[in-house]
């Protein structure tokens, strides 16, 4: 039996490479868009590369009135992403999200309410398996190497900063080290942000430039010897199939998951 999915952000690069990936799975099954234009037109009218009929809607309210799906699949932005993922929870479908951006008190909203329609849901700030093992790794070696920068660098059109990625490896490092204050305690910046963003005494480093996809290096520091953790992502089906994995797996949760590394 099919999956039935709507998929949120078709035309981005990352939302058509998942059009692909699920047009070409027997078990899944495409049965509309979201789009922020475009009402009235079927898939294969804004990305010609698709033969297919599949329609696309620009109004929530209208597409769950409509559709029937199982799954709900959001590849937008956080301004959008958090509504959309906020209305299909509502309306009984389960979210998988690769949209970064959004804060704690929405994050926990969204958990409330999976946990309140007894719904799978996943948030992933990172759909590839070898980013995942990356922030995993960093958490390790966190116990070992108390000093720690973190250097993330993405294509020019990502909106927010630092990433997904880098958040949730802060996320996982501070939670097995301790607060510390790096650098010399009387450093100070010649040009504002000259050492990034900060957290628990964590720095963080954010590059947006054309000809990136998806990139971060975690830098340990210790006497006389570096420890580096990396991971590239160059091309989006990188991330397909931890979306493949996630439509999946979403079904057999009850709750919210924010992270890949908790159903891989």
């Amino acid at each position: 039996m099919s999956i039935n999915i709507i998929l949120a952000g078709p035309r981005g690069k990352m939302g058509s490479s998942a059009v692909n990936m699920i047009l070409n799975n027997d078990k899944f099954e495409l049965v509309a868009c979201l789009d922020h234009k475009n009402e009235n037109k079927t898939l294969k009218e804004i990305l010609p590369q698709f033969e297919s009929d599949i329609p696309i809607y620009t109004d929530m309210d209208k597409l769950f009135t409509e559709v029937k799906a199982d799954v709900f699949v959001d590849l937008t932005i956080p301004e959008v992403g958090y509504q959309h993922t906020l209305a299909a929870l509502k309306n009984g479908l389960r979210p998988v999200v690769g949209t970064s951006g959004f804060t704690e008190d929405e994050i926990n909203t969204l958990r409330n309410l999976a946990k309140e329609k007894e719904l799978g849901a996943i948030i992933a700030p990172n759909f590839a398996v070898g980013a995942v093992l990356m922030m995993e790794f960093s958490k390790q070696a966190a116990k070992y190497f108390p000093d720690v920068e973190i250097i993330e660098k993405h294509h020019d059109n990502k909106l927010d900063a630092p990433s997904g990625t880098a958040v949730k490896t802060l996320d996982l490092i501070n939670s097995v080290r301790e607060e510390k204050t790096q650098g010399h305690p009387e450093e100070y910046e010649v040009l504002d942000g000259a050492r990034g963003a900060k957290s628990h005494g964590v720095h963080v480093h954010s590059v947006r430039l054309p000809g990136l996809v998806a990139h971060q290096e975690v830098i340990f520091g210790g006497e006389s010897q570096l420890f580096t953790i990396k991971h590239d992502s160059f091309d989006r089906e990188s991330f397909m199939d931890g979306i493949d994995l996630s439509i999946n797996k979403v079904l057999e949760l009850n709750e919210l998951v924010y992270g890949l590394e908790y159903i891989l």
